[in-house]
């Protein structure tokens, strides 16, 4: 059965443009559309849509004060379509708390690279929020993951001796981060004993006012990463969007290193080239994280923290928007715990606590 999808725009160029884009994959049909979210709003009872792509800024009815509306009465997965200015950052995250499930750059060539790419991504990530709502099915059969790596928090009398001896933590996130990310980080105290890296898929326009938005809410301090900055415990470093975040040992200190991608990197920043640079930079002494997001990276990455004797997590399918990263390090047999997400924060600080050295 085709997603149903309501398009939402105040812009009829761009109701008709992502009308064609919908039309060219069967797997989806366009219900209907509207140009303010009090249409919306009318047209959701009647059409039931499995999805709907919401712009923000819109008359009679802006796309924030539409998801709220839509999500107490019919609640529906909603993909929230943004500019790319500090404001349109802002209204993003304002959207997200509201309820919406995911978002993309209003313009598609702002996705990737290659317009074709750009297509994919919005089709893929329109499918994946359906399944959100779709009702329960027998789910594909899937590699078993090892009891012991479940939902199950450690106790300290199980605690292998030495574990929890962590220098940095590292957390990497895509579809459904923003919301992730803000719950494990408002989780940490002030004097939080580790520096922690984060990187979330995101253009380099929200990275900023991202960081900003999350140093405001959380008892830590959190900044965009910028070159030859020092980690330092307590602080979150979050990799600007359209770059990627490496480390660098200099004279005792761990710096980090902001660079160019190089050709052919899809992800800009990418989990598994920071992840890879943390494996380098602290082997064995590394707490990663993998919480909700499309596609695998941070396998690899992850991968190389393991070898290392590194702790790896990874965010359980029930709590993620999208379980791609997370299910692709469970599948891998490379997590030592998957957890849902409201057990992440508490479960950094019992796993981290007095064990850090």
């Amino acid at each position: 059965m085709a997603v149903r999808v309501l398009i939402v725009d105040d812009s009829g160029f761009f109701r008709r443009r992502l009308s064609e884009i919908f039309a060219a994959d069967p797997g989806i049909e366009v219900v209907g559309t509207a140009a303010n979210g009090q249409e919306a709003l009318d047209q959701v009872p009647r059409l039931k849509p499995d999805v709907i792509t919401m712009d923000i800024e819109m008359p009679v009815m802006d796309g924030i004060t539409a998801v709220r509306r839509i999500m107490a009465s019919y609640p529906t997965p909603i993909l929230m379509f943004s500019s790319l200015t500090t404001e349109g950052a802002t209204a993003t995250f304002e959207a997200l708390e509201a309820g919406a499930a995911d978002y993309l750059p209003k313009r598609l060539e702002d996705i990737a690279t290659d317009r074709n790419v750009a297509i994919r991504e919005l089709t893929a990530r329109v499918r994946q929020l359906a399944m959100r709502r779709a009702p329960p099915t027998p789910p594909a059969p899937r590699p078993q993951v090892d009891a012991a790596v479940r939902v199950q928090p450690r106790t300290t009398a199980a605690r292998p001796v030495g574990a929890g001896r962590y220098r940095v933590l590292a957390i990497g996130a895509s579809t459904g981060g923003p919301v992730a990310l803000q719950q494990v980080l408002m989780a940490l105290p002030k004097d939080f004993p580790l520096p922690i890296l984060l990187i979330q898929h995101m253009p380099g326009t929200f990275t900023g006012p991202f960081a900003q938005r999350l140093n405001q809410m959380c008892k830590i301090d959190v900044k965009e990463a910028a070159d030859g900055d020092v980690l330092v415990p307590g602080q979150a470093l979050l990799a600007p969007g359209g770059k990627q975040m490496l480390l660098e040992q200099r004279a005792g200190q761990v710096l980090v290193r902001i660079q160019e991608p190089e050709p052919g990197q899809n992800y800009k920043p990418c989990v598994d080239v920071t992840f890879s640079a943390v494996a380098r930079a602290f082997p064995g002494k590394t707490l990663a994280l993998v919480l909700t997001g499309m596609g695998a990276d941070g396998r690899e990455g992850a991968r190389l923290l393991k070898q290392g004797g590194s702790t790896i997590w990874a965010q359980d399918e029930k709590s993620c928007v999208v379980y791609g990263m997370p299910a692709a390090v469970a599948e891998a047999r490379l997590a030592d715990q998957v957890l849902p997400l409201p057990s992440i924060g508490p479960e950094i600080l019992h796993e981290v606590g007095t064990w850090t050295s």
